[in-house]
């Protein structure tokens, strides 16, 4: 019989196991090892069943269980030791705290989706699994961070896998109260509620949900309240769901209310106001126009207000493609932002924000990211060839500068070791290594035999191999109303045989199914009789994408021959918690996406904190991490005629390497069965590559890099009642007038006649300031290597200074100036140089910044 309601009763814990709830309330449990050791002690069994959830065990456990739990001296003295040991870590200063003052007061960080656990199931994939890691780093960094997302109802959604391979979608409805949430509330215990005014009188209310992240709170915004209409209840609905206006809503949501749910809970917390803004892609962009109609409020105009937002915003692009962008419809967005909902703020200036670069203002979509980018000025791309994807990507924001002036910078994804290391792998450090740090431990040390190391590592394989029969022998009974699966689904994979894995979000560029290019090739790879291969693969496609679908279905095709089925599977509905035994259980990590359209790929990283060995295109975070002992490099086919050529090409590179390089290094054994040289690579891969993979480095260069310049900056701006954001609105209002009449009229050279290395080119540049003073403006020799009459390579640029003769007493000029210089010719081969105009205000982060510059013609 079908329940009209379904809702969860929290357990009630005996009172010496206090500290159970505490540890369970706290999401340092996905990865803390210790504690989550404690829950499993409660009932091993209903842990696993749990999906290792504190909530739900506590739930399900039998209260005679508990009962003698709490009766037990040993164990209750060990939840008040965790218990203790959380407190500490909670309150104890940690990295951040020895930075000094020069810090930022708050961060406040807006994502769309943050994958903190598969038991709160609110991310799609990479997006949200690294706002997930992100958290949790800052956590054990102790950065003042809160976190900003919406809860979603029914998450992303569940796949299940037809007979003939089609992916279905199921959305199972989460209950709140059955989850490590809390509502925020007021201190007479009303509950915190975000408003935002909509169209035709309407209004959007939302609660906010709080979860704590170690020492970080991550606010979570929810529509699905009574206050609401049945249609506005259904905005937090799930994940990416829905067309246009619903995705909208969705985006205003997060940015708007996100952006009032920290003012409220930073008041309730007694928490400085966040200095700095981080958007996670362009999703939450609408952060910043709420925050310019703070400052309206407050007195300044739009122009001014614009600067104090940007000085302390960031914003991290993940996109390598146009088509990955959110763009709405003009129309759409002109009819949501009205100053019911962002007081004082002007709707053209606010749709001027989302305008794309050489198109018609009046009817240009609305593109979120380049909003993000006008709103921040500080940008970066996720890995070192992102960042110069995506300079070429959004280059024309800043036209007339080279790719390599676009003010975007790159910071390299990490992960976060203490989540995705398995436990066998932490035992063995801790045990033979003496530390509980696999990230930073001696992989190579003498005190970890190949042999122990070996069998660890199988150890991790077999639990792989068992948790894919599970998961087959489960999806088996489900589709076949309850049927017993069949013999050969508890045989497939063999935790002797090398494992290769492949786990992703499948867009076409992914390219899940390149390995099949050539069917017959890789049938004899996976059989081979002296060095078989098998293949474990997992993803889901989006509801929509069903050319994404198809590919799931031709691989699931494939794999379901008779004589291959246990050779290579594909395990429906990958999450965190697949993810947790994938990674580690493989011992090579396959990614062979279309180059350069990989930002980053975190999961090649995870299996390398577990012992895999990688075999990838050279793209994402693997174009700068590459090396003989971490893996192995498809060469790409860039110069290909087609597609269909570049696929076949490097499919044959695949099955090349695979075959006669991966497979024959594997299955090279000594006496004793253990691969040495394998499990050098190995050893080398986790003591040499795995610190530069962890989310700790990467947290910490946000910090260096972009938080602490963002919060700097801000300061200068806000300083003295927002006077330098009053100077720098009042300086770019004055330049952009003035700068139609800028130019470089004359240039003349001398100082060499046969040019020799060492030698000083002299320039004069007379220039028409167009009515501006010298020192607003930077007038410079941009010079290098020049091959072509097109472009200078490797560009430096030398300032060249006024004559004092040439400008007036009040600073300005009448007619040309002229300024001067010289080049000192540091290099043999062909040379060149022009002079250049760009703006000037220390209030600038860029030269580029304003996308103003004059050229010598």
């Amino acid at each position: 019989m079908k329940p009209i309601r379904k809702f969860t009763v929290r357990a009630v814990v005996p009172a010496p196991l206090a500290a159970l709830e505490e540890l369970a309330a706290n999401l340092r449990w996905s990865w803390h090892e210790p504690t989550r050791r404690l829950f499993e002690a409660i009932d091993p069994a209903l842990w696993r069943a749990s999906n290792r959830d504190p909530i739900t065990l506590l739930g399900e456990v039998a209260p005679d269980r508990l009962d003698a739990l709490a009766a037990d001296e040993g164990f209750v003295h060990w939840a008040e030791q965790e218990r203790a040991g959380l407190r500490e870590y909670l309150e104890q200063p940690r990295w951040f705290q020895s930075l000094g003052a020069e810090v930022p007061r708050t961060i406040a960080y807006f994502s769309p989706e943050f994958g903190i656990t598969a038991a709160l199931p609110q991310y799609s994939g990479g997006l949200g699994i690294l706002a997930g890691d992100h958290l949790k780093a800052a956590s054990d960094l102790g950065l003042p961070l809160i976190g900003v997302g919406l809860f979603y109802k029914a998450g992303y959604f569940s796949q299940s896998i037809t007979d003939d391979g089609w992916q279905q979608e199921r959305y199972p409805v989460l209950d709140p109260d059955g989850l490590p949430l809390s509502m925020l509330r007021h201190p007479d215990g009303a509950p915190v509620q975000v408003t935002l005014a909509l169209p035709d009188d309407a209004e959007l209310h939302a609660r906010v949900w709080t979860a704590a992240v170690g020492r970080i709170p991550l606010l979570m915004l929810d529509t699905d309240i009574p206050a609401n209409s049945d249609a506005l209840r259904s905005v937090t609905d799930r994940l990416y769901g829905g067309g246009g206006e619903h995705r909208l809503l969705q985006e205003l949501l997060l940015g708007v209310g996100g952006a009032r749910a920290v003012k409220l809970y930073t008041e309730l917390a007694g928490r400085p106001l966040p200095d700095v803004f981080h958007m996670n892609e362009g999703h939450a962009g609408f952060l910043g126009l709420e925050r310019i109609s703070t400052c309206i409020g407050e007195g300044l105009t739009f122009a001014e207000a614009l600067q104090v937002v940007r000085a302390g915003t960031v914003f991290t692009t993940h996109t390598p493609v146009p088509a990955g962008i959110d763009r709405f419809d003009r129309g759409l967005v002109e009819r949501y932002l009205t100053t019911s909902l962002l007081p004082g703020v002007d709707l053209a200036d606010a749709l001027a924000l989302g305008v794309e670069p050489g198109a018609d203002p009046a009817t240009s979509a609305f593109n979120m990211a380049v909003m993000g980018l006008r709103l921040a000025q500080h940008a970066n791309g996720v890995s070192k060839l992102h960042g110069e994807v995506s300079r070429r990507m959004f280059g024309d924001l800043w036209p007339g500068f080279d790719h390599d002036e676009v003010p975007i910078t790159s910071i390299t994804n990490g992960v976060h070791a203490p989540t995705w290391t398995d436990p066998a792998l932490l035992a063995l450090a801790e045990s033979n290594l003496g530390t509980g740090d696999t990230e930073h431990a001696d992989w190579r040390s003498d005190a970890v035999s190949d042999a122990e190391f070996w069998n660890v590592k199988r150890r991790m394989r077999l639990q792989l191999v068992e948790d894919a029969r599970r998961r087959l022998a489960a999806a088996w009974s489900e589709q076949h109303a309850g049927a017993q699966p069949p013999k050969w689904v508890g045989q497939v994979l063999d935790p002797d045989t090398l494992t290769v894995g492949f786990a992703r979000r499948v867009p076409t560029y992914k390219r899940l199914t390149l390995m099949l290019q050539d069917p017959e090739r890789l049938k004899a790879i996976l059989t081979n009789p002296d060095r078989p291969v098998q293949f474990v693969i997992a993803g889901k496609s989006h509801p929509a994408d069903d050319e994404g679908k198809r590919l799931i279905q031709k691989l699931v095709q494939f794999a379901s021959q008779p004589e291959l089925r246990e050779r290579i599977v594909f395990l429906p509905d990958y999450d965190m918690g697949m993810a947790e035994l994938l990674y580690p259980g493989c011992d090579v990590w396959l990614n062979n996406p279309l180059r350069p359209l990989e930002a980053c790929g975190t999961s090649g990283m995870k299996a390398a904190m577990n012992g895999a060995l990688n075999l990838s295109i050279l793209d994402g975070w693997w174009a700068e991490y590459a090396g003989d002992d971490f893996g192995w490099v498809i060469p790409s086919a860039d110069a290909a005629g087609d597609a269909g050529e570049r696929d076949a090409l490097e499919a044959a590179s695949l099955y090349e390497l695979l075959e006669h390089r991966v497979a024959t290094r594997y299955y090279e054994h000594d006496g004793d069965g253990v691969p040495v040289e394998w499990v050098r690579r190995v050893r080398s891969t986790l003591t040499t590559l795995a610190p530069e993979l962890g989310a700790d480095r990467m947290v910490k260069q946000y910090v260096e890099e972009l938080y602490r310049p963002a919060a700097e900056q801000a300061e200068r701006v806000a300083a003295d009642n927002d006077r330098g954001a009053r100077e720098l609105a009042a300086y770019r209002d004055r330049v952009r007038e003035a700068w139609p009449r800028v130019h470089v009229v004359h240039v003349e050279s001398g100082g060499v006649e046969a040019p020799h290395v060492g030698d000083a080119l002299r320039l004069r540049a007379h220039v028409d300031l167009g009515g501006l003073a010298p020192d607003e403006v930077v007038v410079e020799a941009v010079h290098g290597r020049s091959r072509s009459d097109e472009r200078i390579e490797h560009a430096q640029r030398t300032a060249l200074v006024p004559e004092a003769s040439s400008t007036d007493a009040g600073g300005a000029a009448d007619g040309p100036q002229l300024f001067t210089g010289s080049i000192v010719l540091d290099r043999a081969g062909a040379f060149g140089y022009t002079v250049r105009v760009v703006p000037r205000h220390p209030l600038l982060v860029s030269p580029a910044e304003l996308g103003l510059v004059a050229l010598a013609g």
